[in-house]
């Protein structure tokens, strides 16, 4: 069973209006004259933005790129999605309670639609048949059919904050302070994952029904609840992604322990070696491990816009992110690590 991390924010960071109070380019960095220019992020250049001439074709391609997305992601090292860590942050406010409390039902009434098992292994575990062994696990299909389930639900949240965040920004007819672009790119993160593990499995009618009204149920229910509360609809989603990355985890270490045997060799979809420029000879294990890599960024975001001034401050992922091995094993920044982060950026705008 495991023990995340727990970690407690501190300080009272409530006087701190702005994230720039000084300055020649404070302005810049203040929710109503977000500077246009930004530094390049931990991911590199996208891959549209390389030479073609730099870029092998895919296989089955006949030139060029092969990919429907058009934003940026990160993209990760072997030892960055090594650095991953199971963590939880601690509930103190009301809000904060009330989050981690919904993360919780939802968990129990998910695993219950899912089928999802994961039980303690016995003291004579080892003396147990192959059969009786297996009845501790998931096999394959059981666990293609929760990720399947949990990606195309984990889709709604970025998109559903940036659609309300676009529709603020029209009313208000001022700048968004970045909060648009990094939602979007969590919503078409979580849809790519779920394009990924479709090239494994086509879902049965009554699958995709289940879908469709869990989203319709979920979509309704969090646009609603982020027009009332938005702090603690962040907070929702951090939470739910440490139980995200509790869940790839724990498929990780059974891959890793021969305990889903069809998957130890099985060859990275074209489309997961595309989004994520992985090696040619990839497997899904290195699929697995990047989007455990991408749940804990959208842990670390969405805990950390959550610790934000939703009408006023900036959200410091817009200018450029953390490298993977900060947001693997810290649960979030404060808001006064926050406005460290836009200060840092800001001075690297400056020095182009």
């Amino acid at each position: 069973m495991y023990r995340p991390v727990v970690l407690r924010p501190t300080g009272d960071y409530l006087g701190q209006r702005t994230f720039v109070t000084t300055g020649p380019r404070a302005n810049a960095l203040r929710s109503r004259g977000v500077n246009a220019r930004s530094v390049s992020g931990v991911e590199g250049p996208h891959i549209r933005d390389l030479p073609l001439k730099s870029i092998s074709p895919v296989e089955g391609a006949s030139q060029g790129v092969t990919g429907d997305w058009v934003l940026f992601h990160p993209v990760y090292t072997p030892e960055e999605l090594r650095s991953v860590q199971v963590l939880h942050r601690y509930a103190e406010t009301l809000s904060d309670k009330v989050a981690y409390g919904f993360v919780q039902l939802a968990r129990r009434v998910f695993d219950l639609v899912s089928g999802y098992k994961h039980r303690p292994l016995p003291a004579n575990f080892d003396q147990l048949s192959s059969e009786e062994k297996q009845a501790y696990f998931m096999d394959e299909t059981q666990w293609l059919r929760r990720i399947l389930f949990l990606e195309s639900i984990a889709a709604v949240p970025g998109m559903v904050a940036a659609t309300l965040r676009h529709l603020r920004s029209l009313r208000l007819m001022r700048r968004d302070s970045g909060w648009i672009h990094t939602l979007l790119e969590e919503a078409e993160n979580e849809r790519m994952h779920l394009m990924t593990f479709m090239t494994l499995k086509n879902p049965s009618i009554m699958f995709r029904a289940m879908v469709l009204a869990a989203q319709g149920v979920f979509y309704n229910a969090f646009f609603l609840c982020y027009m009332v509360s938005p702090k603690t609809c962040h907070r929702f989603v951090g939470h739910l992604e440490e139980e995200a990355v509790i869940t790839y985890t724990r498929c990780i270490e059974e891959i890793e322990a021969g305990h889903l045997p069809a998957w130890a060799d099985l060859p990275a979809p074209e489309i997961a070696k595309d989004y994520w420029r992985l090696g040619p000879d990839a497997k899904i294990l290195d699929v697995i491990y990047a989007v455990r890599s991408d749940e804990s960024t959208h842990r670390f975001v969405n805990h950390s816009l959550a610790s934000l001034k939703y009408g006023s401050d900036v959200n410091p992922f817009a200018l450029r992110e953390p490298d993977m091995t900060t947001k693997g094993s810290r649960i979030c920044f404060e808001r006064a690590d926050s406005l460290r982060f836009v200060q840092e950026s800001q001075k690297l705008i400056e020095k182009e």
